[in-house]
């Protein structure tokens, strides 16, 4: 496990780089049912596929200005012009498909909204409205998928959406706290069972 001043995190954390520590240790895992939150992490998890997470989080603020603030009313809005503007931005993952498909999203994003009231209330419901709280060990404990993540993943494409393989799902999970990954002897682990 990875310490720093005798706190054990997960065993993927680079003490390395202060701003990863600071995702695991006050992101990752954290249930989330803000519905623009939602929208962000399933945009940053799509737009990792073939990357490491480092790289998208380094770019986190880029995104944030770039897509609206992850407003998904004023994404779906953006044409021809916009995404041109996006692709020569530096700033983000200049990937013609993956900047499209956030578009795309937004619209199918909004279309779930009306649907179910609100995407939280979509998303959440893979899980039984509840975290799952799985036991991790070590580094070779950590899933890619799930049945969940697979059933996410089915029903995302199924509305049409873009990038939300089930890899990409069970990361997004992860990630807005569905799944809690942290290791066992992780501070956060209890922490976040806690509700703190």
């Amino acid at each position: 496990m990875t310490k720093t001043h005798e706190i054990v995190r997960c065993p993927w954390v680079d003490l390395e780089k202060p701003d990863y520590v600071a995702y695991h240790d006050t992101e990752w895992g954290v249930p989330v049912y803000d519905d623009n939150k939602l929208f962000e992490f399933l945009t940053l998890e799509g737009a990792q596929a073939g990357l490491n997470w480092y790289t998208v989080l380094r770019k986190r603020q880029s995104y944030r200005v770039a897509f609206s603030q992850f407003d998904p009313q004023k994404v779906a809005r953006y044409a021809d012009g916009k995404i041109e503007e996006l692709i020569a931005d530096g700033g983000i993952i200049r990937n013609k498909a993956k900047i499209l498909s956030t578009v795309n999203n937004a619209r199918q994003f909004l279309k779930v909204q009306q649907e179910f009231g609100s995407f939280h209330s979509y998303i959440w419901r893979f899980v039984g409205g509840k975290p799952i709280v799985n036991t991790i060990r070590q580094l070779k404990d950590y899933a890619a998928k799930s049945r969940e993540s697979d059933a996410m993943s089915k029903d995302l494409k199924s509305r049409g959406f873009k990038f939300v393989g089930s890899t990409i799902c069970y990361a997004t999970m992860q990630a807005i706290g569905m799944v809690n990954d942290h290791a066992l002897s992780c501070f956060r682990r209890q922490q976040i069972i806690d509700g703190y």
